[in-house]
């Protein structure tokens, strides 16, 4: 073993004064091996030996099928080989591979620098799901990062729908305090519709954005995400940072939590390519020449039109909402703020409701009930006579007698046709018949005989349910069939067994 100094020497006057082994041992007084392990003779004078191999016949194959497919992976090129009569393992493929594969020139990319005010980037994140009543949303951060100061806006959301998307936007400007020239976009839906090479069709919503806050919308080209990594890593800076074991009430709290992280942790760090500056000081810098914001601020609720089919409710995002049922059938405006249902006819507001994420709620206002229970009354009034007439020809020679007496007419067709929904038309027809018979005008004396016919037969007595107050359910009406025609079927089949 020789000190580094002796080897320096040695390699010094082999390599830049080329001087020969023996001179060099004779010179310094080493052994002449030592000279040549110092300036590693062997290495440069071995060449190695070729060890036969199967894969020898199938070399030019790999090298020619590399040439014209140089992604193509070892261990498909082993199965084209296979099917060619090569029986050998693929790892001696994988290593032949290696060696024959050509080389790959790796591309470079320069750094993207931006001036204040030029560029902000913008990109969904995904954060998983949370749930919300019976409802499993997805939930989702619209993220915002100023190029040069590397200033950050989130807005959690529980979808990605282009109203999210808008409202994250103007959200985000106002906390900027302007827009930057130009906002930058993956290929997102929200924000691309169409592309074909450079041809880029933007979504119309997106184009009324821009242009109420005058800025350019641009996509990154195809398969180009380093032009938007400071987007994408911001988006990991919030997932590692602010939002891993993180426990949040709700999403309004999620984002008030982000807020006071903003201003505690992500602005309070140094700021990228000027670390003299914090990025909240940074971001003062960038604000004196963003774009002024217009004097009102774009609308970013959704608007929608709707009809309410038979019932009193319109449908939006799984979930109903009441309105007067004056409007049922007539085409109106659902507008939906993040916290606020509307329903319009035409410039009015005729409902107004706190919005739901749950699923399949019905979010009610108690005075659209009521007016439906009026209604239902005051048809009910008109139609309740009609209706025991139709069903029992023979009840109007009863209410006739009864108004004769001087009784309330109304109270007796009502309670005429409970006793018919309860016994049925034959058990009804024929109580009725004999209390007009005996002339026995009171509803009590058809009960009495409807008991007492039942009792005769050894069935039950029936016993009344209540269903509410509901109209929507204490006034559907059903109308009563023979079920006799059921016993003829169970007859049938025992006649067939």
């Amino acid at each position: 073993m020789i000190p580094p100094e002796t080897r320096a020497e040695i390699r010094r006057l082999f390599f830049a004064e080329h001087w020969k082994v023996g001179t060099i041992a004779e010179h310094l007084r080493v052994h002449h091996e030592t000279v040549k392990n110092a300036i590693e003779v062997d290495r440069f004078a071995n060449k190695g030996r070729h060890v036969p191999s199967m894969l020898d016949a199938f070399f030019a194959f790999i090298e020619a099928t590399l040439k014209r497919y140089p992604k193509l992976c070892a261990t498909r090129l082993h199965e084209m080989l296979a099917e060619r009569g090569y029986r050998g393992s693929v790892v001696q493929t994988r290593r032949a591979v290696r060696r024959l594969r050509p080389s790959r020139e790796v591309e470079a990319f320069l750094r993207l620098e931006t001036l204040p005010g030029e560029q902000g980037q913008v990109d969904w994140g995904s954060f998983g799901y949370v749930k919300v009543g019976r409802a499993v949303r997805a939930l989702s951060a619209f993220v915002m990062v100023l190029s040069w100061s590397r200033a950050l806006h989130v807005v959690f959301t529980l979808d990605q729908t282009l109203e999210s998307f808008v409202r994250g936007h103007v959200e985000a400007f106002e906390f900027f305090g302007g827009a930057p020239r130009v906002a930058l976009y993956d290929n997102l839906k929200s924000a691309v519709l169409d592309r074909y090479a450079d041809a880029v069709r933007f979504h119309p919503r997106l184009l009324e954005l821009c242009s109420h806050y005058h800025f350019e919308p641009r996509p990154c080209a195809p398969a180009r995400g380093n032009e938007k990594g400071k987007v994408e890593r911001q988006i990991r800076f919030v997932r590692e940072r602010f939002f891993a074991a993180r426990a949040f009430r709700d999403v309004d709290d999620l984002n008030a939590q982000f807020r006071v992280w903003r201003e505690t942790w992500a602005h309070a760090r140094p700021c990228l390519g000027n670390t003299d500056l914090t990025v909240a000081q940074a971001l003062d810098e960038e604000r004196k020449v963003l774009l002024r914001l217009p004097e009102h601020r774009f609308e970013t609720s959704v608007m929608r039109d709707v009809v309410a089919q038979k019932t009193p409710y319109v449908r939006f995002d799984r979930n109903d909402y009441s309105i007067p049922p004056s409007f049922v059938g007539k085409p109106l405006t659902l507008v939906a703020s993040t916290t606020l249902v509307r329903v319009l006819n035409a410039r009015e507001e005729i409902a107004r409701h706190q919005r739901t994420y749950d699923q399949g709620k019905r979010v009610e206002d108690e005075r659209h009930i009521k007016a439906l229970v009026d209604r239902k009354r005051a048809a009910r009034a008109a139609t309740t006579k009609d209706r025991l007439v139709f069903a029992v020809p023979t009840a109007e020679a009863f209410l006739k007698e009864s108004l004769k007496r001087s009784l309330n007419v109304g109270s007796i067709t009502l309670q005429l046709l409970r006793l018919l929904d309860d016994y049925g038309r034959d058990d009804f027809t024929a109580a009725i018949d004999e209390a007009v018979a005996k002339g026995t005008i009171a509803v009590s004396a058809v009960a009495t005989l409807l008991d007492r016919a039942r009792r005769r037969r050894g069935k039950k007595p029936v016993v009344r349910i209540d269903m509410g107050s509901d109209p929507r359910v204490k006034d559907q009406h059903v109308n009563t069939h023979d079920l006799r025609s059921y016993d003829d079927l169970a007859d049938d089949n025992d006649g067939q067994g």
